[in-house]
């Protein structure tokens, strides 16, 4: 069963206060809220799955404030015809924003190995904590936050952290690797020069 919503886009706060002064920042806020209501507008709130649009639209567009300094607008683009269970949210939100690693360790040379490593995530993992606290005080405020919606975020939520996690354990492995056979590579040439 479907619960439509009518979105009122002509009396935005953003539009109604003209006369009084709004931040950048508040204004930007105010028309990405309206944004994503009317794109949640079609989306039925009573199916379990699809309130994770939401979830990854919000945890996109925060990763994507975080980045947009170092990377530009859009930094990640949100993926068509996707899987909006948790798996499958969570993959997208760990995948598309690990993938700015070697992008991030550009921009910031004056970075090297963990310090690097640590910086990146901190940026990712600060867009995705905003992201998920956005999408669950839109679905708070529309009263659908309850449920198999709250138990699919968290468990999304979950499934994110793992993945961050599984993927520092990962980077860190290659970068010991990496380390190991430099050093295996100097001193075999140290030998032979000796």
């Amino acid at each position: 069963m479907s619960n439509p919503i009518s979105v009122n886009t002509r009396a935005t706060p953003a539009a109604a206060s003209n006369d009084t002064a709004i931040s950048a920042s508040t204004r930007a806020k105010l028309q990405l809220n309206v944004s994503i209501l009317k794109e949640s507008a079609s989306v039925s709130l009573n199916s379990e799955n699809d309130p994770l649009a939401l979830v990854y639209k919000s945890a996109i567009t925060s990763i994507n404030e975080q980045l947009q300094a170092d990377f530009g607008p859009d930094a990640i683009q949100n993926a068509a015809g996707q899987d909006n269970s948790p798996e499958g949210t969570a993959g997208r939100i760990v995948s598309l924003s690990t993938a700015f690693l070697g992008a991030f360790q550009k921009q910031h040379s004056e970075l090297e190995g963990d310090d690097a490593l640590n910086s990146f995530m901190d940026t990712i993992k600060g867009g995705i904590e905003k992201g998920f606290k956005e999408a669950r005080d839109i679905l708070k405020g529309l009263q659908v936050l309850g449920g198999d919606i709250a138990s699919n975020i968290d468990k999304t939520y979950e499934l994110v952290q793992k993945g961050l996690d599984s993927f520092v354990s990962s980077q860190r492995k290659s970068s010991a690797t990496d380390e190991s056979q430099t050093g295996t590579q100097t001193g075999t040439q140290a030998g032979k020069v000796a």
